[in-house]
């Protein structure tokens, strides 16, 4: 059955978006921190970054990672996971993934700046949408028929979308650092857990991978 599912890194205080970032380095240190047993698995490397060596880990980081992927028809994001506060007078950026993003899916941006649709290689196409959350998951739902639709960010989405209880399931890998400033996940949610079961493993990297599954 398809689900609407999240996928997130997080520190252990919560913050998964750091405070480090600038216009010149719009990722920041803390984001590699925060991000680093995820970019070390096999299905990073070969997804993301193209390579095609078997390099990376394994391990359960990568059986998340690797899931995180898997049966994803459509996908949901935010403007600023695309880049467009940074790239907002461009009409030529075409955001951070190069000409292959690793979606390889239809991706409908969340913007109140709309611009026509921008088709990449490899089954990525970008829509860009100004439109309540319900509306552009029922466009969401319907690109992905069968398939999953997986909203990938930025915080301020998966927020929006979890006070309006539309997300089925939401993993998040707490990476084992403080990062101590930045946007927090939970801020608002306050009982979200509500109406789910919670499971939880920990990865050899000492990352945990908590998933919340809606009950039936």
């Amino acid at each position: 059955m398809s689900v609407v599912r999240v996928d997130l890194n997080v520190s252990v205080d919560g913050v998964g978006i750091p405070g480090d970032w600038t216009p010149d380095d719009p990722f920041g240190k803390d984001w590699t921190t925060l991000t680093k047993a995820f970019a070390a698995t096999r299905t990073f490397r070969e997804r993301v970054l193209g390579e095609t060596e078997g390099r990376g880990t394994t391990g359960i980081d990568d059986k998340y990672a690797k899931a995180s992927f898997e049966g994803v028809g459509a996908e949901i994001m935010g403007a600023g996971m695309f880049g467009l506060h940074l790239h907002r007078d461009d009409p030529d950026w075409r955001g951070w993934w190069g000409a292959e993003p690793p979606f390889r899916c239809p991706v409908f941006v969340l913007t109140h700046e709309e611009r026509p649709d921008l088709e990449m290689e490899g089954g990525t196409t970008f829509h860009f949408l100004s439109a309540e959350p319900a509306e552009v998951l029922e466009r969401a739902r319907e690109a992905a028929g069968d398939e999953d639709v997986r909203i990938g960010g930025g915080l301020d989405v998966v927020r929006t979308f979890a006070k309006e209880r539309l997300i089925d399931r939401l993993h998040i890998a707490i990476a084992p650092y403080v990062l101590g400033d930045g946007e927090r996940l939970w801020d608002g949610l306050r009982g979200f857990e509500e109406g789910y079961t919670v499971s939880g493993e920990v990865a050899e990297s000492g990352t945990i991978h908590l998933t919340y599954s809606r009950r039936a």
